[in-house]
C-alpha cells in the first residue's frame, strides 16, 4: 500500500488536497522503490499470460513489414527520405542529392545512436541554410524533453555545441549559424520561450527572443516556405498571434502580424 503524504495545493481560489502529490518527483528513491515494487507484483500476477502475450506480439509484428521507407520529398536539391531495416528497431535518416538514382547519404542511424539508452527518440531535424549542418532533437528518458545535436553532414563530425532540456521544435536561419528553438515549461512541457542560439556560443548565454505569459497558449518557431521569413506562433484553441522575422535577419526582432483576437485563427 503506498503512503500518503498530504499536499495542499491552492489554484484560483479553490483548495484541495492530494495524498500521493508526493510521488511526481522522479528521482526520488521512495518513488522508485514502489513503483519497481508494482512491477513486479504486476508481472507474478499476469505471469500465466506470458505465453499469450508473446504468441500475439509475434503475430503482430509479423504483419508489419520492416524494411521500409517513407515517401521520399524534394527540398533544395535533395530528395529526404526516413528507411527501416529488418530487425532494427529504429529509424535512418538519409538523403540523396539531385537524383533518387544517387548514392545515398545517411544523415542519421538512429539504431547506432540508441545503444546504451533503454529510450530512444529522435524528435526534430532541421537542416540548415547551405544543406551542410544538421541540428536534431534527441529524447532518451521519454519525457519529451530533449537535447538538440549539431553534425557536420559534410565530414560526419559532431560540434561541440549542445542544447539541453529544450523541446523538438527547432529552425534555422538563413546565416548558416543561427538556430531558434522552443523551450518548455518544467511541469506542463508547454512550449512557451523562443530562444536564439549562435554556433560556437556557449548556450547557457542564447538569448530569449519571446516569452508567451499566457499559459493558455503555447509557441512554436518556424520558417516559411519561402525561406524568407521566421515566424513564431502563439496558438490557442481558439485563437493565434503570428510573429515575423527577416530569416536573413536573425538578430533582429520579431514584429507582430496581427494581434490575437478570440475565435480568430
Amino acid at each position: 500500500m503506498v503512503k500518503k503524504i498530504p499536499t495542499r495545493l491552492e489554484k484560483h481560489g479553490h483548495v484541495r488536497i492530494d495524498d500521493y502529490y508526493w510521488l511526481k518527483e522522479r528521482e526520488n528513491p521512495e518513488v522508485i522503490a514502489y513503483l519497481n515494487a508494482e512491477n513486479e507484483y504486476a508481472e507474478k500476477e499476469m505471469s500465466h499470460t506470458q505465453p499469450s502475450e508473446d504468441k500475439l506480439f509475434n503475430e503482430i509484428k509479423a504483419r508489419f513489414k520492416q524494411t521500409d521507407m517513407s515517401v521520399p520529398y524534394q527540398r533544395d536539391g535533395y530528395f529526404y527520405y526516413t528507411r527501416y531495416e529488418e530487425g532494427r528497431e529504429y529509424p535512418i535518416f538519409a538523403r540523396k542529392r539531385g537524383s533518387l538514382d544517387k548514392a545515398e547519404e545517411i544523415m542519421l542511424d538512429a539504431n547506432i545512436l540508441a545503444r546504451g539508452h533503454e529510450f530512444f527518440s529522435i524528435g526534430g531535424l532541421a537542416v540548415s541554410a547551405e544543406r551542410d549542418l544538421l541540428a536534431y532533437a534527441v529524447d532518451t528518458q521519454g519525457r519529451r524533453v530533449y537535447t538538440t545535436y549539431f553534425k557536420n553532414l559534410g565530414t560526419g563530425e559532431m560540434l561541440a555545441d549542445v542544447i539541453p532540456e529544450v523541446s523538438e521544435n527547432l529552425t534555422w536561419a538563413n546565416d548558416n549559424r543561427t538556430l531558434f528553438y522552443a523551450k518548455q515549461e518544467p511541469t506542463t512541457l508547454r512550449a512557451y520561450q523562443i530562444y536564439r542560439h549562435m554556433l560556437g556560443s556557449d548556450p547557457a548565454e542564447d538569448q530569449l527572443v519571446f516569452e508567451e505569459t499566457d499559459e493558455t497558449f503555447a509557441a512554436y518557431v518556424f520558417k516559411t516556405k519561402s525561406k524568407k521569413y521566421l515566424m513564431i506562433v502563439s496558438s490557442h484553441t481558439l485563437s493565434q498571434e503570428y510573429r515575423y522575422l527577416e530569416a536573413d535577419n536573425p538578430t533582429g526582432t520579431f514584429n507582430v502580424f496581427l494581434a490575437r483576437e478570440r475565435d480568430h485563427e
